[in-house]
C-alpha cells in the first residue's frame, strides 16, 4: 500500500508540475501580416492663400510755407516766421501700388514744453500709393518765436513727427 501511495503522489505530483509549466508557457501566435498596402490618393492641392488686404503707411512728412495743387509743399523747411501758415504734407504709401486704403489721419501740433497748440481731428482718408494728405497751422496774431513739434497719426497711433521753429 506504501507503493500505491507512492505511486498516487509521484503521478500527481507530475500532473500538477506539467500543468504549472503549460499555464506559465505562452503560446506564440503567429505574428500578424500587414494589411496589403493600399493606394495612397494623392494629397489634395493646398487651399489658396486668403488675400491679404492691402495696408496703407505714412511713408512721409514734409513742412513748408506754400503747398501746390498736389498738395505737396512746394519749399520743404523747419524754420518759419511767426505770421507763416505752416503746411504738413503727408505721403502715403499702400502695400498693394494698385489698391486704394480707407484710413483715418490726423495732426498735433505742439509748443516747446509739450503744449498743445492745435489738435487736427481725424479725417477719413483713401490712401494712394503716392497720395499726399495736407494738414496746416497759422496764427494771425504771429507765433511765439521757439520750438514746435508736429505728429501725425495714423488709426489713433502716431507714426510720424517732425520738429521746427519760428524765429523773426
Amino acid at each position: 500500500m506504501l507503493i500505491r501511495n507512492r505511486t498516487t503522489y509521484a503521478v500527481a505530483a507530475a500532473l500538477v508540475a506539467s500543468l504549472a509549466l503549460a499555464g506559465c508557457k505562452k503560446k506564440e501566435e503567429p505574428a500578424p501580416t500587414p494589411p496589403p498596402a493600399a493606394e495612397t490618393p494623392a494629397p489634395a492641392p493646398a487651399p489658396a492663400p486668403a488675400p491679404v488686404a492691402a495696408t496703407a503707411t505714412v511713408a512721409s512728412l514734409d513742412l513748408g510755407n506754400a503747398v501746390g495743387a498736389d498738395k505737396k509743399v512746394t519749399a520743404a523747411s523747419t524754420t518759419f516766421k511767426p505770421k507763416d501758415t505752416i503746411y504738413a504734407s503727408v505721403g502715403t504709401t499702400t502695400s498693394d501700388p494698385a489698391a486704394t486704403v480707407a484710413t483715418k489721419l490726423a495732426a498735433k501740433w505742439t509748443y516747446q514744453d509739450g503744449q498743445t497748440v492745435k489738435e487736427d481731428p481725424a479725417v477719413d482718408v483713401q490712401a494712394t500709393n503716392g497720395g499726399v494728405t495736407e494738414f496746416n497751422i497759422n496764427s494771425p496774431k504771429g507765433f511765439p518765436e521757439g520750438k514746435y513739434k508736429v505728429e501725425i497719426s495714423q488709426d489713433g497711433n502716431v507714426v510720424q513727427s517732425k520738429e521746427f521753429e519760428v524765429k523773426k
